[in-house]
């Protein structure tokens, strides 16, 4: 017998993860947010998915604490809702990033990638890695700059 089969593992931190943001709209949700997206309206014109859909992963990314809700209202109009990265959201982003460099690697676009993370002051693309070196410093979401790579065709 395999010795995984030893254990109950229900409470493993990757199974937790993938609970939380695994599901694919929630993914894709979470990408249009790193991109600058925050209205419902904006996220469901974005990822074409039906406004059920987009409503309960909206919910449920903000029950988690990913994302947060705050109000805005245009001149005229009704209060709406606005969604926002949390800490804990920007936390999931170098995971996301680290799928994105896995694809990239494996199953590239023929036109290139569509966007680079990059750090600004040195220019060199950012790369996600495992380390068990104590002194590797990671960099913070406000030392990156995801921007259009090659592979970003314009609309229209």
């Amino acid at each position: 017998m395999h010795p995984r089969f030893l254990y109950e593992l229900d409470d493993c931190a990757i199974l937790g993860g993938i609970e939380t943001v695994g599901e694919t709209w929630a993914l894709k949700i979470l990408r249009e947010a790193i991109y600058g997206l925050r209205r419902f309206d904006d996220f469901a014109r974005a990822l074409g998915c039906g406004r059920g859909v987009l409503s309960d992963r909206l919910k449920k990314l903000t029950a988690a604490g990913i994302l947060a809700r705050q109000a805005y209202a245009e001149p005229g109009q009704r209060a709406r809702a606005e969604y926002h990265m949390t800490e804990m959201g920007w936390d999931v982003v170098p995971v996301l990033l680290a799928l994105g460099q896995w694809r990239e690697r494996w199953a590239p676009a023929s036109g290139g990638a569509a966007i680079r993370v990059t750090e600004p002051r040195s220019g060199r693309a950012v790369q996600m890695l495992m380390t068990a070196d104590p002194k590797a410093t990671s960099l913070s979401m406000d030392e990156v700059r995801i921007a259009l790579g090659p592979g970003a065709r314009r609309i229209g």
